[in-house]
Parts: structure tokens; C-alpha cells; sequence
């Protein structure tokens, strides 16, 4: 079953490992991965730390968008980059990766927002206002919570609605995410959130929050970090003194935020958003479930879902087609 993933931090490892001096990053460092699971394609985003100085983010956020286009340009045969309606579908006829650009927080644009024509030139199509923190346009999800969008950001939203940018409230905090409810002219999405109800950390949705992206016309990516899966103690390799604290979430785990949603809105909003990391440093080579390591595993939900009586047509939507769907629905 092919899968289109709706968040992978790609473009954040290819400009680590340009400045090592590598090229053809995706080729040479995550194609075998994502054939061996048949992901094909997602949401590649840009994302900065927060630990990088404001004085120093819109240097590095340059070069990291200099080293996908340079990428992209360089690796041809492999990349569809999904710009306009229709082309995910052409894209999926081919062996290429159908790619949505993506930035995962626009801390780096300040309060400039020429910076949305700008990367909307440059092929993305995607964007959270913020990563967490509290910036120039909303508050993120470790913000005060009393702190949304702001007027800055409430433009930028309607800016990106008008160019055919997809919005996305993962990251946000709960006043950000309603301010974008209440504003938004398109579907909207949470690219790599879960259940809060299955596990209560600030990165997941509330009931209300699932049913408003649901209303939306929107889709919900399932998170594969373990911490978001559900709330547990865990480390690597399993301590050899008090194994019983040991409990890692598993695919099964998973699958069970999969299922909350559907249950709760339908089969139509739920998808998969891995946000896998294992590749990006050493210490998140633990930050995937049991037999979902990276990429190359991710069939292993996809034979979860069979398990748990879904049909292929409906295993479809929470593969690709909802992403599909609410990629057509946003771009021009």
C-alpha cells in the first residue's frame, strides 16, 4: 500500500549533511528507506531549531532553502515537487517522490510577509506559523496559552489561504489553533498530532480540536514519537535493573489514535503524519515505536489496520487519499 507521509523533517537533514560536504542526500540517505516501506512521497519541511539565535535564523533558514532547491535540482529523477492541482495525481503514476514543500515554523520571517510570495515562488506549498515558541505571528504549543494569533499572523493566514498555501496547527497552542479555525477559508490540517485523549501532552488534540479540522474539511497525520503516542517510561537499550518500567509504544499503539479518530469524525480525516527522526541525531534513534523504526517499516500499520478489520478502500484514504484530497482542495 503506497503511503504519503505528512511530515519528515527531510530538508532539515539535507542541509545538515551539505555543510559535512555530502550531495544527493535524499538519494543516498533515505530513498532505500522509503521504497523498502513504499512511502512515496509527503510533506518535506524546513525546519529550524529553536536553540539557533534570532540574530542567526533567517541566515540559516536561507541556506536550508538554498540546499533543497539544490537538491531538488540535482536529483531530478526522483522528486515531483506537488505545486499546482493535479499534480499529486500525475506524480502518482510515476516512481518519483511526490513531495509537498513545506516549513515547519515561520519564526525565520519575522514580520515580513513578502517572505510567503517568496517561498511560494520556490515551490512550498505548506507552512505552521510556529514551532512551539511564541513569535512574531502566534503562540505555539509551550507558549502561554492566553497568546493566539496575532494581527501579523491573522494577515498571514489569509495570505496563505489566498496563494494556495496549506495551513497547519500542529505545534500551535490552543488559542493560535482556534484563531486559525475561526479565520481559515480552507481545509486545515494537523500534519503530526494525536489524540489527546489517548495522550495528554500539548502537542495532541482535544475532541473539539479533531472535530474542527474534521469540519474543515482537513486531516490529521498520526505522530510516530513515542511521547506523543502515549505517555510512558522509556529508554535505550531496556535498563537491565527494573525492566517493568520499561514500556515502549508499540505500531499497536499507534494505531489505536488511528482509530479514536475515525471513531470520533470518520474515515475521511485521519492519516499519517510520522514525523520520523531517527535519522536527524543519535539520542531520537529511540524516539520511534516498536516495529516502527523508520521509513522502511511503515507497512507494518498498514498490516495493523488490516488486522483491525479496516478494507483496502478505507486503508487507502488514511494512506494518501485524505492528503490528496485536502491538497486539491487548497492549491490553485
Amino acid at each position: 500500500m503506497k503511503i504519503f507521509d505528512g511530515h519528515a523533517d527531510i530538508w532539515c537533514d539535507v542541509a545538515e549533511r551539505k555543510k559535512e560536504g555530502y550531495k544527493n542526500i535524499v538519494k543516498d540517505f533515505h530513498l532505500e528507506r522509503f521504497k523498502k516501506g513504499e512511502v512515496i512521497g509527503g510533506i518535506f519541511a524546513a525546519w529550524l531549531d529553536n536553540n539557533i539565535p534570532d540574530d542567526l535564523c533567517e541566515k540559516e533558514f536561507i541556506y536550508m532553502i538554498n540546499a533543497a532547491s539544490n537538491e531538488i535540482n540535482s536529483n531530478s529523477d526522483i522528486f515531483n515537487i506537488i505545486r499546482k492541482k493535479g499534480d499529486f495525481a500525475e506524480g502518482f503514476k510515476t516512481d518519483k517522490l511526490n513531495v509537498l514543500m513545506g516549513i515547519e515554523g515561520l519564526r525565520a520571517i519575522g514580520d515580513n510577509l513578502d517572505w510567503l510570495d517568496t517561498l511560494y515562488n520556490l515551490g512550498y506549498r505548506h507552512a505552521t506559523l510556529t514551532w512551539n515558541e511564541e513569535n512574531s505571528l502566534a503562540g505555539g504549543a509551550v507558549a502561554d496559552n492566553s497568546k493566539g494569533l496575532t494581527d501579523l499572523g491573522k494577515e498571514a493566514v489569509r495570505k496563505m489561504n489566498n496563494l494556495g498555501m496549506i495551513v497547519d496547527v500542529s505545534h500551535t497552542n490552543e488559542k493560535t489553533f482556534w484563531d486559525i479555525a475561526e479565520i481559515c477559508t480552507k481545509p486545515f490540517i494537523a500534519s503530526h498530532s494525536n489524540a489527546r485523549a489517548l495522550c495528554d501532552v500539548p502537542r495532541n488534540l482535544t475532541d473539539k480540536q479533531i472535530k474542527a479540522i474534521a469540519k474543515s474539511g482537513g486531516v490529521i497525520g498520526v505522530n510516530a514519537y513515542v511521547g506523543f503516542i502515549k505517555k510512558c517510561v522509556y529508554s535505550n537499550p531496556v535498563p537491565v535493573e527494573n525492566p517493568e518500567n520499561f514500556s515502549k509504544p508499540s505500531v499497536i499503539d499507534l494505531a489505536d489514535h488511528i482509530d479514536y479518530i475515525v471513531n470520533l469524525v470518520g474515515i475521511d480525516f485521519a492519516a499519517f503524519g510520522f514525523d520520523f527522526c531517527e535519522f536527524l541525531s543519535e539520542e531520537l534513534k529511540a524516539s520511534n515505536p516498536v516495529n516502527l523504526d523508520d521509513a522502511s517499516q511503515a507497512q507494518n500499520i498498514i498490516e495493523e489496520l488490516r488486522k483491525r478489520g479496516y478494507s483496502e478502500t478505507d486503508i487507502e484514504k488514511i494512506a494518501y487519499k485524505n492528503f490528496m484530497r485536502v491538497i486539491e482542495a487548497n492549491l490553485e
